[in-house]
């Protein structure tokens, strides 16, 4: 062994984490005094952990085949999110995603409020997949109408928060549901499934605690004015039919039957496509406009056109540029070792499953106050967390469901995190405010360590070496 091939497999944990340390600083720097995008700051850190890398021993050579097969692994969520884009435009397009949303505006009642606010905001976010549109448009009439019931909007915010959330972890049609599993390695829609043990039983208890605090606002008179507005706006612009629900629905069915996620959600775009012609009357142009480009809602309500001004396969490009920037890092991190050194240190004080699982939501938390970004949230604990569930002999899927878990759902908690700035700027409410009643946002990180302590659905796969050894059993059962 050389000592330059020695020098290499030495990397400490100073050196590991200087990258890190740049890129907190970095973040901070470009997010909160100038206002600019993740991608630079993170190009920036992949250089510095480049620089690191060649002074401990790596070629450019080797990094960059590293920074390529990182990409290369990360592809699938990469189409998965333009084919994803081109769903939620031709979803848009044929009235889908607006009669879900029109339906799930019918149920508010005044006795339930804070219930069907969290509802009404989990369907829509289910439809979209985003919980930035969910509270900017549907959260704003939902504040007005709080506001007008002498509910304290701290509390709605935070029912509005929960159920937006809801939706922007479960839906198919959000970012973090496709990032999550192409950081730690599992397949979408068995991801999907598996958050269900810990999003389910978050949504029944905050259900329960919101219904108990609204009993005493059951008397009070419901302003639907606001509400009937977005009715209005939809039904101005779209034909609005139950059977407009047949392409979730027919989602859903994927999921449960195990079909691969490309086909599937192509599929989901062909039926689409389908439905915006018999029910919108939709040409072949329009169709595909959208699907490239996005739909753009014109009702001159606006609550309605953000709402459903968006989708295409354009409308993922910004996410995409930033996978790649993040693999860039990524892929230098753990070429040169630095993600595993870091690791390492971690792994030196979490040895049980539990304390693995805590350990991760932890720095998924951690990453949300001092990154800033959710999606980096997600990105850096997954890449940092891979081996380690690797070595402890669990599934991939328990990884990305922790990812969510922590990184997605406590977001909007740090107001100086992109989720949390943008739902203060929108809502009007503090994060720190609402954040004791966003509880579905609360709940499952906790949930998600009680399973990790108790094992209950922390599945686990063999490891190689058993994988092995079993191989070599049936071998021998065969030759006998």
């Amino acid at each position: 062994m050389s000592i330059k091939e020695t020098k290499a497999k030495n990397m400490t944990f100073g050196k590991a984490i200087i990258p890190v340390i740049f890129l907190i600083a970095s973040l901070f720097v470009g997010i909160n005094i100038y206002g600019a995008d993740p991608h630079i700051p993170i190009l920036a850190t992949a250089i510095v952990a480049a620089l690191i890398g060649m002074t401990s021993g790596y070629t450019w050579k080797e990094m960059e085949d590293a920074i390529v097969e990182t990409i290369r692994i990360s592809m699938q969520a990469i189409l998965i999110l333009m084919i994803i884009g081109a769903v939620t435009g031709a979803w848009i397009l044929s009235g889908t995603v607006p009669s879900m949303i029109y339906y799930g505006l019918q149920i508010i009642s005044p006795g339930i409020f804070l219930v069907a606010t969290t509802i009404i905001c989990a369907i829509v976010s289910i439809a979209t997949g985003s919980s930035w549109t969910t509270a900017g448009t549907v959260g704003i009439a939902l504040i007005g109408i709080g506001e007008g019931l002498g509910i304290p909007l701290h509390i709605v915010a935070g029912a509005i928060i929960s159920g937006a959330y809801f939706g922007d972890k479960l839906s198919p049609l959000s970012d973090s549901t496709n990032l999550a599993p192409a950081m730690a390695g599992s397949e979408l829609f068995e991801h999907i499934r598996h958050m269900l043990y810990t999003t389910i039983p978050s949504l029944v208890i905050a259900l329960i605690l919101y219904g108990i605090i609204g009993i005493k606002y059951a008397g009070n008179t419901l302003d639907t004015h606001n509400i009937q507005v977005i009715l209005d706006g939809i039904t101005s612009q779209f034909a609005v039919s139950p059977l407009l629900l047949v392409p979730p629905v027919l989602v859903i069915f994927m999921v449960v039957f195990k079909i691969p996620a490309i086909p599937g959600l192509i599929g989901g775009t062909a039926v689409g496509a389908i439905f915006a012609v018999v029910f919108q009357g939709a040409d072949l142009g329009a169709i595909i406009d959208v699907v490239h480009y996005g739909f753009v809602s014109d009702t001159g309500v606006e609550a309605v056109d953000t709402l459903l001004s968006r989708g295409g396969i354009d409308g993922m490009m910004w996410t995409v540029s930033l996978i790649i920037c993040a693999m860039c890092f990524g892929g230098i991190m753990e070429k040169t070792r630095m993600l595993e050194a870091i690791a390492r240190k971690i792994l030196s004080l979490a040895s049980s499953t539990g304390s693995v699982v805590l350990s991760a939501v932890l720095t998924a938390i951690a990453c949300n106050f001092v990154a800033g970004d959710q999606y980096l949230s997600i990105v850096i604990t997954g890449r940092m967390y891979k081996d380690i569930f690797d070595e402890k002999g669990l599934h991939p899927k328990n990884l990305s469901r922790v990812l969510e878990d922590s990184g997605t759902l406590t977001s909007a908690l740090v107001p100086w995190n992109t989720c949390g700035a943008f739902m203060y700027k929108t809502l009007g409410v503090h994060p720190f405010a609402y954040a004791p009643y966003a509880f579905l946002n609360l709940l499952n990180p906790l949930i998600s360590i009680f399973y990790g302590y108790t094992g209950i659905t922390m599945e686990k796969v063999k490891s190689a070496r058993e994988e092995k050894k079993a191989f070599r059993g049936v071998a021998e059962q065969i030759g006998k």
